[in-house]
């Protein structure tokens, strides 16, 4: 299926929904709140916290769209992974849309959030229609547009994918590159108005030299933190260098990348095909 022409068909808010896998069918809701009615609304949250409850052996999550709370879904993108022809779900990601200033300009900055998949189908290659897809979709409706991105976190693997999968990400294991002005006015912003859509309570404090948001863990997102021995670690040895070097894990502290999604990571992901 090629995916730029199917998107540029929907020109609302989409509930769109893809069956051309043999195995799972995918459904990507953008701003739930503002299309979908409240009992449609506590529906899709309840598929999340099945996903969050098998993963996390019956825990919860307590912030961003895992509350329910309207504000949240209407700026969100949320992608649901089923098992083939039926309701249950599998897997899930968690988009925001975040809303910034940048050079007296009105932007938005799709915040990655949080991905999870049921620990019983992890080896089935559902990344790409997780984020893959659904970036592209936010990058088509801005026209095409180089679309700021953020993500939040303490796991090797996931830092290196976002550093691997979009382009001038900041922090990134290439010890050379340094944020442009624009990306840390971007993480400031990100620090100052948004910090409760990724789970960061008032009491984190940011270091802009390195992108660390110190003692990460306190605004809902308790759950998801990890020792360094258990965080997923990347196959270049190089990310889990640099998570092990710059965050203090027993404190519970993250990065704040700031990147783009832009041509150069649609021709990569496209060279992958686009297959869940």
């Amino acid at each position: 299926m090629s995916a730029i022409p199917l998107l540029r068909r929907f020109r609302g808010h989409v509930d769109l929904k893809i069956q051309s896998d043999p195995s799972v069918d995918v459904r990507i809701v953008e701003r739930p709140g503002i299309h979908l009615d409240s009992r449609r609304c506590d529906a899709l949250v309840a598929d999340l916290r099945v996903v969050v409850a098998r993963t996390l052996g019956g825990a919860s999550l307590d912030y961003g769209v895992f509350t329910g709370a309207k504000e949240r879904l209407d700026r969100s993108v949320i992608t649901v992974i089923y098992r083939k022809g039926t309701d249950e779900p599998l897997a899930f990601s968690a988009l925001a849309i975040l809303p910034i200033s940048l050079r007296g300009r009105s932007e938005d900055v799709l915040h990655l959030g949080l991905a999870m998949v049921d620990p019983s189908v992890r080896s089935h290659g559902l990344s790409w229609a997780l984020y893959g897809l659904t970036v592209m979709h936010m990058f088509v409706r801005r026209q095409l547009r180089p679309l700021w991105v953020s993500s939040v976190s303490q796991v090797p693997a996931v830092v290196g994918l976002v550093d691997v999968g979009f382009s001038k990400v900041f922090p990134s294991c290439d010890t050379d590159r340094r944020p442009t002005l624009e990306q840390v006015a971007v993480a400031h912003q990100l620090m100052r108005h948004h910090r409760d859509a990724f789970g960061v309570g008032p009491e984190a404090s940011f270091d802009e030299e390195r992108f660390v948001i110190r003692n990460a863990y306190t605004g809902g997102s308790d759950h998801l933190k990890k020792s360094y021995e258990d965080a997923a670690k990347h196959r270049v040895d190089a990310y889990n260098e640099l998570c092990r070097r710059e965050l203090d894990y027993e404190r519970g502290d993250d990065f704040l990348q700031v990147g783009q999604y832009d041509f150069a990571v649609v021709r990569r992901y496209l060279r992958r095909g686009n297959r869940v």
